[in-house]
């Protein structure tokens, strides 16, 4: 059976070859537990998955709306031309989807912990631009990975109310996609930090 990694260019998840992630199980544990996720989160994160998968298009188009009209956002896609480099740009919006999805279904083992460092090492300069061979800066700075966050978290809830959940349910789903996302970002961010992380 095709599987989602054939149709996704650079969309690794659980391949052999990537590194493994510096940060422990125990070490995920103990972050999941300082975020406050639990089984209920994930329960909600599911549901949320069920009614915006038909909508990453939309969703990912709105977030590509914000950097592109922020020119210090949408440099990062551009060459030393000024010039958008849009197969690189197509190329990660696939697997911006895609992610959509991952955050919503994934089990936190240690293939999704590994590809979270992979995600972390692509927006820096060990990786930045080699999974597309792309002509664009080589590293995005840790501070708008961080702060776009809220761009991410901010704008999803209008999504999540397209399928007649109550507000209540709305409320729980946003409440674990927010709590996810911090989890994601702050794992990427493991790639641009050594001790003291």
């Amino acid at each position: 059976m095709e599987t989602v990694v054939d149709n996704i260019a650079g969309y690794d998840y659980g391949a052999n070859e990537l590194a493994t992630s510096p940060v422990t199980m125990k070490d995920l544990d103990l972050l999941k537990q300082t975020i406050t996720i639990d089984s209920d989160d994930q329960k909600y994160l599911r549901m949320a998955g069920d009614v915006l998968e038909a909508q990453t298009e939309s969703i990912v188009n709105m977030w590509r709306g914000v950097i592109s009209s922020m020119p210090h956002l949408a440099y990062y896609f551009k060459n030393e031309a000024g010039k958008t480099d849009e197969q690189y740009k197509q190329k990660v919006k696939e697997r911006f989807k895609q992610w959509i999805m991952d955050l919503c279904y994934k089990p936190y083992d240690q293939d999704w912990l590994n590809y979270q460092h992979e995600i972390g090492l692509r927006h820096m300069s060990a990786k930045k631009n080699k999974t597309d061979d792309a002509d664009a800066p080589a590293y995005i700075p840790m501070r708008y990975v961080i702060a776009f966050a809220a761009v991410v978290n901010d704008s999803i809830k209008p999504f999540m109310a397209k399928n007649g959940h109550s507000l209540g349910v709305i409320e729980k789903m946003h409440k674990a996609w927010c709590k996810a996302v911090l989890l994601h970002v702050t794992l990427w961010t493991r790639a641009y930090c050594d001790n003291e992380w």
